[in-house]
């Protein structure tokens, strides 16, 4: 008996040993290519602009400046000109709206604004002026209104904060800057916590109004990824002396200590932050986000390594260890949708274009973490 405990003890030991151990870099570099290669070779890039493509694309565009694959620019380069370089393509301002909608007259609306984000850094390889033209008339003509309300979803503020500060750090226009902390603390507004410091999905989901399945706040896992990740990119591109850049960064730092918390043995994060059990078992995308966001703390100086890098490992260890499959299918992604779902099926066949893209940023940063290490 005692033999058999000991033997118990040891295979724990080594599988907690096992999760610790840090990738190589060209152990990262591989997985890098095994998830995208089987993406592309599986999805033709000929797709609309709609956020969940272009939230791939925000992927596979770290992957390209990690890896400098061609083909991972090629293919960014071929879903960008099938677009022509727009979001949605009404030409008529009069009917522009931003409230949620899939035709060509939700120019305003921040799922057909993400795509910006890759044209934006397709410019900047190679500058051509039609590569920016749409997103700086859209952008400009938002600032141009009155209206502060654009972000009314969570998903949004990954959508469009980057676009504002890519487009700052581009043409030096104070307007993006400015317009950026006012849409933002309209967001707040409406869907921040301040004792949980996380985010609602939008006004829907505020507790007490809408509950878990045991009567907790709801807070739910991609919905919090989408902004986490959003943050940490509007930091990499906003100046350092920007007078609202505490703001952005008190709000990144309190989400990561509020993350790290509710993070399960396992790694990954359930579909609801607080409440476990309301839609159990692992899922990829949200945990992708989070990855991602703290390696990028981590990197960047922002969040101490002897606190948050055990976390970051662990959510690691799951997403290449338990999401990736043998063929390169990256599973456990929720479905399109905007809450946790007690009793949907999310398993290893789970895939779909946005969390392999939030895949892809989190394998980015583990790189860039072992090559600081080096």
């Amino acid at each position: 008996m005692k033999k058999y405990n000991w033997l118990i003890a040891l295979l724990l030991v080594s599988k907690i040993a096992a999760a610790q151990t840090l990738p190589s870099t060209q152990e990262v570099i591989a997985t890098i290519n095994k998830a995208n290669t089987y993406w592309q070779s599986n999805n033709k890039p000929e797709v609309r602009a709609f956020w969940d493509h272009a939230a791939y694309h925000t992927g596979n565009m770290e992957a390209y400046e990690i890896t400098k694959n061609e083909a991972y620019k090629t293919y960014s380069e071929n879903w960008a000109n099938h677009n022509k370089w727009m979001g949605a393509k009404s030409t008529d301002k009069s009917k522009w709206k931003y409230k949620y909608g899939e035709t060509d007259e939700f120019v305003l609306f921040g799922d057909w604004q993400i795509c910006f984000q890759t044209y934006i850094d397709l410019y900047n390889l190679n500058p051509e002026p039609h590569k920016i033209a749409r997103a700086k008339e859209v952008m400009e003509y938002e600032m141009s209104t009155t209206a502060n309300d654009y972000w009314w979803w969570a998903d949004g503020l990954y959508m469009v904060m980057p676009v504002m500060t890519k487009l700052y750090k581009l043409t030096g226009n104070q307007q993006y800057a400015d317009k950026l902390y006012e849409y933002f603390m309209y967001a707040n507004s409406i869907m921040y916590d301040k004792k949980e410091k996380l985010y609602y999905r939008d006004a829907k989901y505020v507790y007490p109004k809408h509950k878990s399945a045991n009567g907790k706040k709801d807070f739910w896992a991609r919905g919090d990824g989408w902004v986490f990740a959003g943050l940490a990119k509007v930091l990499k591109d906003l100046p350092k002396n920007d007078p609202h850049r505490d703001e952005y960064l008190t709000k990144y730092k309190n989400m990561a200590k509020a993350i790290v918390k509710c993070q399960q043995a396992e790694g990954y994060w359930t579909r609801s932050l607080l409440d476990p059990q309301h839609a159990p078992g692992p899922e990829t995308s949200g945990t992708a986000f989070f990855t991602y966001g703290l390696f990028w703390g981590i990197n960047n100086g922002l969040l101490k390594e002897s606190k948050y890098l055990p976390a970051a490992k662990k959510a690691y260890n799951y997403l290449t260890k338990t999401a990736l499959q043998e063929s390169g299918k990256v599973g456990y992604i929720q479905p399109i949708g905007e809450k946790a779902i007690p009793g949907q099926v999310v398993d290893a066949n789970s895939t779909a274009n946005f969390g392999v893209g939030a895949f892809l940023l989190a394998n980015c940063e583990m790189y860039r973490f072992l090559t600081n290490k080096k």
